[in-house]
């Protein structure tokens, strides 16, 4: 194995969660072949009682197997695809505890408390911007808002392809006023598929350019232009928030009378 290829297998173990004296192991055993505990660890330049906590850490991995007793137990290093079967392993358990704690989200958030004070977070970037309507998916109730929906989908357009019918299958209801634009009627369109009321109001008269939703305690922000998000925790300015809404809601259908 030349410099390159011996930097990337690290950089791989690494980003795998091993650590920097695991992988002097791994790596020793696969150039032995086999050999003992003080023999790998020599080579490894690491000391032997470490040594054999790290081989026992493999082969409880299935990287490595064990032969023969002390003194002449030796340490076997299996082939490489136990190590790409361990990553895919990984992976899965990782996947399937992220799944988890998508589910268990709501109990999360309602834990997450720092006194009675108001708590603002910023989150920053594309990321960032849909780190804050995935916490919308947690509303255990409905949803008010306003936005321009251009502004949104040019910032993310892959993300809201599948946002909509992921919160509607949580029946999670938008009652909304947004700049009314023809991405907006195309919206309005499918307001009952996608779990929503959709009022139209003037562009020109009251111009949109980030979104705000209220929903349980929190109110959210998006800032398109500056790819910016923020959530304000706080039960007493998302109430008041709330009620402006509400009789903004009530204000802007008038209008489409």
């Amino acid at each position: 194995m030349d410099k390159e290829q011996l930097i990337k297998v690290e950089k791989l173990l690494k980003e795998s969660g091993f650590l920097d004296k695991e992988i002097a192991i791994y790596l020793t055993i696969l150039e032995l072949g086999r050999g003992t505990v003080a023999e790998i660890s020599r080579k490894a330049g690491i000391n032997r009682s470490t040594g054999y906590v790290i081989l026992d850490s493999l082969a409880s991995k299935n990287l490595v197997s064990v032969s023969g007793k002390e003194p002449k137990q030796e340490y076997v290093a299996l082939s490489p695809t136990n190590l790409v079967q361990y990553l895919k392993s990984e992976a899965e358990k990782q996947k399937t505890l992220a799944e988890t704690a998508t589910d268990l989200l709501p109990d999360l958030v309602a834990l997450h408390r720092i006194g009675d004070r108001p708590r603002v977070s910023f989150y920053e970037g594309l990321a960032g911007l849909e780190h804050v309507y995935e916490d919308s998916l947690s509303s255990k109730g409905d949803i008010y808002s306003t936005s321009t929906y251009e502004e949104m989908h040019e910032t993310l357009p892959k993300y809201f392809s599948t946002y909509y019918e992921r919160r509607a299958k949580k029946k999670v209801f938008v009652h909304t006023f947004v700049a009314d634009t023809p991405l907006a009627r195309v919206r309005k369109a499918n307001d009952a598929v996608e779990y929503r009321d959709t009022t139209l109001v003037p562009q020109e008269q009251f111009p949109v350019p980030t979104d705000i939703e209220i929903y349980n305690n929190k109110v959210m922000i998006a800032s398109w232009k500056e790819k910016l998000g923020v959530i304000i925790e706080s039960q007493e300015i998302a109430t008041t928030l709330r009620s402006v809404f509400k009789l903004a809601l009530a204000e802007t259908k008038k209008l489409q009378k």
